[in-house]
């Protein structure tokens, strides 16, 4: 998926006033890309939660799966390991402040985001509007995905959501201070460029 800033707002030849709306163009259809990525996570979320949430709580309702993982209802209303359990509303209110801070970021950094940036933006809003839903309307996170060959906290779409997310962030952040750093050091030693004007001159 081609969302690079140079890809999005670079196009040589074109100048006036279409080149004073590309960066506005641009930052349009990234966010539209991080909505619409964030949308199906959402909805993908909340309908696999609708459905285990039909099973008997603690029961295993499939698996195990390849002596992986099963799926088991949990009601969590706290953090994983179950920290916090009697904050349910504030950790809500904590994931929408989490989802308003990467939602800005979206939108001021728009232009600029390669397509990990992208999608790691969109998981990580997606996973947090999930959760939060859940605290808000039921005071608890429906959990149901349960690793059985390892002690690990029973989680769900949107913690993979979160989780995956701002590892891809994070990678996306990565490659691109890595490119404005070779950039810059390529415009450090730039004095190059000039030197066979000035071989003439000599």
């Amino acid at each position: 998926m081609a969302l690079h800033a140079e890809e999005l707002t670079n196009e040589s030849g074109r100048g006036g006033a279409s080149a004073s709306a590309r960066p506005g163009h641009a930052r349009g259809r990234v966010l539209a890309v991080i909505a619409v990525i964030a949308a199906v996570w959402v909805a993908l979320d909340q309908a696999t939660k609708a459905y285990f949430n039909s099973f008997d709580l603690g029961a295993v309702a499939g698996g195990p799966f390849a002596g992986l993982v099963q799926f088991r209802l949990v009601h969590n209303t706290g953090m994983a390991w179950g920290l916090f359990g009697d904050s349910t509303f504030a950790l809500g209110v904590m994931s929408v402040a989490v989802c308003c801070f990467f939602a800005a970021y979206a939108f001021i950094c728009a232009p600029r985001l390669n397509w990990a940036e992208v999608v790691g933006l969109a998981l990580v809003i997606a996973g947090g509007i999930g959760n939060a839903c859940d605290r808000f309307t039921q005071g608890y996170v429906v959990d149901f995905i349960e690793t059985v060959f390892m002690d690990f906290p029973v989680f769900n779409i949107a913690d993979i959501g979160v989780t995956c997310g701002f590892v891809l962030f994070l990678i996306g952040l990565f490659v691109s201070m890595s490119r404005e750093g070779d950039s810059g050091t390529s415009d450090a030693d730039g004095s190059g460029v000039d030197a066979p004007s000035a071989r003439k001159d000599g």
